[in-house]
């Protein structure tokens, strides 16, 4: 971007001004004896066209809505449309959940996304023993077909899109919504959303499973594959590094963590003999957006490049869609502290600010709660009200990459980009050359473990130095009642999920439900899809727990093996 003489007449300035400006101050010192984002990045003083001396600027940068989409996907970006903002939602009944959704929805949301409770998650219904305590605590219940219709009552899926943050048992809740849509007339062509359903990252982090990796891949693929041909507009997979910075990594192993696990799913897609550019317009991501506000912007930033060129130079994808990353962004809830909770508001704007920055497609906004208990309502609108500030009134969304340029900001995403390929080509020599292999070997020798688990060490001995200050915690405390008005879960909630329960299985035609579950067993005996025989499964009202349970009877239930350490 700039020509030799230039660059030699600038660092000849730059020592010049190390020389007779710098040095003088620099007898007092600085603040700090070495600056580093959350992740331990050293970030330097000053940046200049030095820093960037090798960046090409239509290889690296170009124009948004161009290859490599470092600037962002689209052309206009929110200059046409806002992100979308998508609060988290979801306790108690289906009933309760539909009115914060509702309440949402007046108070100006854009997209429904949807928590479910730990039995739900897991693909347990609430009247099994291990149920007990966990009904609708941290998420909504749902156990059948009829929750979902008591879910979404007054609320027209044909206008709004919904994501479902689920993961073991997501093919069921994805099958509910389906049948949803067949109720409503719905054309299933027009259903949009997004499933989590990123099996890969509960291996790796969250460590939510009931069935092994492999057989969890297949089934994930198994989504795409029916989305590809009945739900084109719908989502139904969203790669999540979210789960993987909660757990502590770093940003760029939550990056080309989430990275892998992508590719992971491409090649498994691609042995299944489905096309690249007709899957992979289908599949969407979904960061976590921390304090560091630079370094989250080059990670955002890189990881559009990466996805771009790798999506097309190992997979040979042509449509600009299949190399267009897509991404969802929450702001961090492990950032968020119990202590002086009304910090968190001012966290999680600048937590927001670096995903617009960024070039997030949604976004999700803490509550300043969260670190308490369930959001109330006053947190979940001021969450809301931070996002709706940000796009109408401070200016953040009237220019596209506004960033872009910055020598700054330029540099940490040339460096962010170069750990995250390290990474991942890494993690295909781990495979002999499969990224897909790679990310399963590295599942089951606890590679993945022993990576998260030092950076996440090394940043809490940080913070217990005092070398990171976390503000209310170990620096500027007060003596404070950290038990303000809280949410809390209706002691009855279980007793009125169970008894719709048993409503349900004493409706229903037993035989039928029987069928349709025998019928999956043989799907997954023969390798079919599993899709279409779990839609006529909750058609006739089967449990998640009695559909769940048939994919554990073939794979039996997962144990870890694994040492991280």
């Amino acid at each position: 971007m700039f020509d030799e003489n230039e660059l030699d007449e600038i660092s000849q300035q730059r020592e010049s001004w190390e020389d007779e400006t710098l040095e003088p101050f620099l007898e007092h010192g600085e603040r700090k004896e070495r600056f580093a984002t959350v992740s331990n990045h050293e970030v330097d003083r000053l940046y200049t066209p030095e820093d960037i001396a090798d960046l090409d600027f239509d290889e690296d940068l170009g124009f948004p809505g161009e290859p490599p989409y470092t600037r962002g996907p689209y052309p206009t970006m929110y200059r046409g449309r806002t992100w979308t903002m998508r609060q988290f939602a979801g306790f108690g009944t289906a009933e309760e959940t539909n009115e914060r959704f509702h309440y949402l929805i007046d108070e100006g949301q854009t997209g429904l996304s949807t928590a479910f409770d730990m039995p739900s998650l897991m693909g347990l219904d609430s009247d099994h023993p291990m149920s007990e305590g966990e009904v609708g605590k941290e998420g909504v219940a749902v156990d059948t077909l009829r929750d979902m219709e008591v879910l979404f009552d007054g609320i027209d899926i044909g206008e709004v899109s919904t994501s479902f943050t689920i993961n073991p048992s997501a093919a069921v809740i994805y099958a509910m919504y389906i049948a949803l849509a067949d109720q409503q007339g719905v054309p299933r062509d027009e259903v949009r959303g997004t499933l989590q359903n990123d099996m890969l990252k509960e291996f790796i982090a969250q460590k939510e499973w009931v069935i092994p990796p492999e057989p969890s891949l297949e089934v994930v693929t198994d989504t795409i594959e029916f989305a590809v041909e009945e739900t084109p507009k719908f989502h139904p997979v969203s790669i999540s590094g979210y789960h993987i910075r909660e757990a502590g990594s770093t940003a760029a192993q939550e990056a080309a963590f989430t990275l892998a696990d992508g590719f992971a799913y491409v090649e498994d897609c691609l042995e299944r003999g489905l096309d690249v550019d007709e899957f992979a317009p289908l599949l969407s991501f979904f960061f976590n957006s921390h304090n560091s506000i630079f370094e989250e912007i080059a990670k955002f930033r890189a990881s559009r490049r990466v996805y771009a060129r790798v999506m097309e130079d190992w997979y040979g994808a042509d449509a600009p869609e299949s190399k267009r990353m897509k991404f969802h962004t929450q702001t961090a809830g492990q950032s968020l502290t119990a202590q002086q909770p009304l910090n968190n508001i001012v966290r999680v704007t600048i937590q927001a600010l670096a995903g617009v920055f960024g070039g997030t497609q949604s976004l999700h906004t803490n509550s300043f709660d969260e670190a308490l208990a369930l959001p109330s309502e006053k947190a979940v609108r001021v969450a809301l009200r931070t996002q709706q500030i940000i796009a109408e009134e401070s200016g953040a969304a009237d220019i596209v990459d506004p960033m872009g340029g910055s020598f700054a900001i330029e540099k940490l995403t040339n460096e962010m980009e170069a750990e995250i390929m390290a990474y991942l080509e890494e993690i295909k020599e781990m495979g002999d050359g499969s990224v897909r292999d790679g990310v399963l070997n590295g599942i089951n020798q606890g590679y993945y473990h022993r990576e998260i688990q030092e950076a996440s060490y090394e940043y809490q001995q940080r913070v217990e130095r005092g070398e990171e200050v976390v503000v209310g915690v170990n620096e500027y405390t007060i003596e404070e009642d950290t038990s303000p008005e809280l949410l809390h879960v209706d002691e009855t909630t279980r007793d009125r999920q169970l008894e719709r329960l048993e409503q349900v299985k004493a409706d229903r035609d037993d035989e039928a439900v029987d069928a349709t579950l025998e019928a999956l067993s043989d799907a997954i005996t023969s390798d079919e899809n599993v899709m279409p025989y779990i839609v006529d499964a909750v058609k006739a009202y089967a449990t998640m727990g009695e559909i769940m349970q048939v994919f554990q009877d073939h794979h039996g239930a997962y144990r870890e093996e694994i040492s991280p350490v």
